[in-house]
């Protein structure tokens, strides 16, 4: 081999080495429009099956299994050199051409069986209402989502099934859970624990100023709860007595939450028209507004056509539903509906994979 074929072959080699390499920002890119991708699915799938429940459909949930990407590169190469009529060289040159191919694969397994099932439905724990509450978010939020009755204080308990014919009861339990929200917010309300022996109990304390002592005398009358005590056993129930230094909480099921925050969904009046969905009506026989009851807590909004300003989004029956980007209230509703699903219905044995998908390049 001569001297200018080694000295050509020597520059093509370091010119492909030097170029045919993935970048750490390639990597961290993909990572994280991977992140972004499979949040927006799960949110989408979310919102979805609350519009299912509404119009009485079978929900059904996916996860992603696992998550793998391949990535390939070719690399191809030229030299070129004309001599002159001595040997000596007179040009050089080197081309390349490089291709960077990923191929990723998604593999999906369905939510299911035996175990998830008994998860949906068993009732939330007193536990979880206490770790929610201790993790900064709103009790009204937490209460109005998680429970059904406080001491024989109805929060709309027929709401976590399919759409009752009739309206539901829960005024109360709103003004109830409104007076809690403003002691929290002055640091006047503590759900927690207290150690008494061997015994873990668990316990809410009110206290109260001048200027709030009217809120927790009615707090303490809603409930029926003894005047001179600043703490009560928090405790599973569901009625309560009067005088008492208890209070008894009936929880909703993680389905029963799915269902309560389903009324909210805005439905077509062409759906309510052709019978698809259940009118409720209150005593009078008008339709009655689940706006009311999900007011400032969470709201479905629909659409014919692809709505520009969601936060998210999904597609049914031939309509957009979606829940505004301003609304605030209703995406924190949604990420502590989020944060239930993950602790009800997490360590749970997924069913085979249903859908391992290649996606295209």
């Amino acid at each position: 081999m001569s001297l200018l074929n080694r000295i050509l072959i020597c520059l093509l080699v370091l010119s492909l080495s030097a170029c045919a390499r993935i970048s750490p920002e390639v990597i961290q890119s993909g990572g994280n429009d991977y992140n972004i991708a499979m949040q927006n699915t799960r949110d989408e799938q979310m919102l979805l099956n609350l519009v299912r429940l509404k119009y009485r459909d079978t929900p059904f949930f996916l996860e992603v299994g696992s998550v793998s990407s391949q990535y390939r590169i070719t690399s191809e190469g030229g030299a070129s050199a004309n001599l002159g009529r001595r040997p000596i060289l007179d040009t050089l040159g080197l081309s390349s051409k490089h291709s960077f191919v990923e191929q990723p694969t998604v593999t999906y397994t369905p939510l299911g069986g035996n175990d998830f099932v008994q998860r949906l439905l068993t009732p939330i724990s007193l536990d979880t209402v206490l770790l929610l509450s201790n993790s900064g978010w709103s009790v009204e939020r937490i209460l109005r989502l998680c429970t059904q009755y406080m001491n024989g204080l109805a929060n709309a308990p027929t709401a976590s099934g399919p759409t009752p014919s009739a309206a539901p009861e829960y005024a109360q339990f709103s003004e109830l859970s409104g007076l809690l929200r403003k002691l929290q917010q002055q640091k006047l309300l503590r759900m927690g624990y207290r150690q008494e022996g061997e015994k873990i109990i668990r316990t809410v304390q009110i206290s109260s100023t001048q200027q709030t002592q009217a809120d927790v005398d009615q707090f303490r009358q809603l409930l029926g709860l003894s005047p001179d005590s600043r703490e009560y056993v928090l405790s599973e129930g569901q009625a309560g007595t009067q005088g008492a230094r208890s209070i008894n909480l009936a929880t909703r099921s993680l389905l029963g939450v799915l269902f309560y925050l389903s009324h909210s969904v805005q439905v077509p009046d062409s759906d309510k028209q052709a019978g698809i969905v259940t009118i409720t009506r209150d005593a009078a026989g008008n339709e009655f507004d689940w706006g009311q009851l999900t007011a400032n807590l969470f709201h479905i909004r629909s659409s014919q056509t692809e709505p520009m300003a969601a936060g998210i989004r999904t597609q049914y029956r031939g309509h957009w539903f979606y829940i505004d980007d301003a609304d605030l209230d209703s995406k924190s509703t949604f990420s502590l509906l989020s944060q239930l699903f993950s602790l009800q219905a997490g360590n749970t044995e997924a069913a085979r994979p249903l859908l391992t998908l290649p996606l295209g390049q």
